[in-house]
């Protein structure tokens, strides 16, 4: 399985970013290839991944995702970029779990009241682990 996770790069991020996204590519791999592993690098979370065109990662990300059965996506950090992932993965019928660290912030209610996507919150990676379990099996 082939597996597309989604999580903001170039916008906001909080500083443990990089060990939770980390995480949970290691959770995902589990059940498959992801393509966009590189995200758990640290480097790319801090400065994005600079030496790219625009047009190549919007090119190469819309092919991934066109590749892939499902998107995970964090959707702890806004990202206008995720935002659009998670619409195109709909209208190309994708699989979709959103996750979402409790923070006491809202998700978007274009995220979060969309009924083709499941949307969960965790407090840490066993429990985002267990939900992820969760998400497969069904």
């Amino acid at each position: 399985m082939k597996i597309y996770f989604a999580t903001s790069i170039s916008g906001y991020i909080g500083e443990d970013s990089a060990y939770n996204n980390a995480g949970l590519i290691e959770i995902l791999k589990n059940y498959g290839e992801v393509l966009t592993e590189h995200f758990s690098n640290a480097d790319i979370q801090e400065v994005g991944e600079k030496d790219l065109t625009d047009k190549y990662i919007h090119d190469r990300d819309i092919g991934w995702i066109d590749m892939s059965e499902v998107i995970v996506a964090d959707v702890t950090n806004p990202s206008l970029g995720v935002g659009y992932e998670i619409r195109y993965g709909i209208d190309t019928g994708k699989k979709i779990l959103c996750l979402k660290r409790k923070n006491g912030k809202r998700l978007s209610a274009m995220i979060a009241g969309n009924g083709r996507v499941t949307v969960e919150e965790y407090e840490s990676l066993d429990e985002a682990k267990k939900i992820i379990e969760r998400f497969f099996a069904a």
